[in-house]
Formats: C-alpha cells, sequence, structure tokens
C-alpha cells in the first residue's frame, strides 16, 4: 500500500547514503510545522553541485522517470523533476529537486534539523518556508503562509 512518509523515508535514505545534502521543503514541510495538508509530491531543495548526485539517489529509490527543468518567479528559482510510477495508485508522484541559488541562498543556510516520524530529517527554516511560497504564490501558497504567520503556528 503506497504511503508518502514511507516514500520520503527511503528517498532520504538514498540521500544520505550518498552524502547528497537535502532540505525538505514544500507541503511536506509544511506538516513538519504542524499543518499536514493532502499533497502526492515530494520538494527538496539541493546544491546545484549536488544536482546528479542528487538525481542518482532518486534512482536509487526508484524516482527515475524525468521531466524538463522548470524555473519559476523570472527564472530566479530552478528545478528538476522526477518522478516514480506507483502500481497502488497507477500514477506517478513526482520529486522536485530545487536548486538553491543565489535568490533562495539565505533560504538553504537557514534550514534545520526536525524531528519526524520517530526520526529526523533537513527542512527549511519556517521563515524559509514562507520566503519559497511567496515566490511561487500560488493561492494554496499564500493559504499555507498565512497559517505559518499566525500566532499559534506549530
Amino acid at each position: 500500500m503506497f504511503s508518502l512518509p514511507d516514500e520520503l523515508r527511503s528517498l532520504l535514505g538514498a540521500f544520505e547514503r550518498r552524502g547528497v545534502s537535502y532540505a525538505l521543503c514544500g507541503g511536506l514541510a509544511l506538516a513538519v510545522y504542524g499543518k499536514p495538508r493532502s499533497t502526492l509530491d515530494i520538494d527538496l531543495l539541493v546544491l546545484a553541485e549536488d544536482l546528479d548526485a542528487a538525481l542518482a539517489a532518486a534512482a536509487e529509490a526508484g524516482f527515475d522517470t524525468p521531466a524538463a527543468e522548470m524555473a519559476f518567479a523570472r527564472g530566479a528559482v530552478h528545478m528538476r523533476r522526477v518522478s516514480k510510477f506507483i502500481p497502488d495508485l497507477g500514477e506517478h508522484i513526482p520529486l522536485d529537486l530545487i536548486r538553491v541559488t543565489e535568490t533562495i541562498r539565505l533560504v538553504w543556510d537557514q534550514r534545520l534539523r526536525a524531528e519526524w516520524a520517530g526520526g529526523s530529517l533537513w527542512v527549511v527554516s519556517r521563515e524559509g518556508l514562507i520566503t519559497l511560497k511567496r515566490l511561487r504564490n500560488s493561492a494554496q501558497d499564500l493559504a499555507d503562509i498565512e497559517f505559518l504567520e499566525a500566532p499559534h503556528a506549530g
């Protein structure tokens, strides 16, 4: 049976075995801050110089279907998507590898180690997650920012 947390755990194990630094961001990072949200993708920040190693680690975890490179925030943020076919779902789940650029270097520098599912992982800080969501600026991102900025948040 498909479990996104299990897929993430397997993926991060491959990253750690290969010595690839990362920071969880996106919808799964939001869960670290107390707002679980239905999502079927994994978003990780990676250093530009580690992209090939990150792709190799992703392939080790079954994320081996490539897609074109994408950019957003007027080209300031670059993302490489790969996906994994999940037979239980009958579809692919995406992994977005977001390269650390000058625009988001501070987000990377402020990442932290967080407790998660009986272990720990690297995640962008609350402020870093807000920064990334402001760059993308979708309706969902704006709702997520509102949660992250609320006094009660995580």
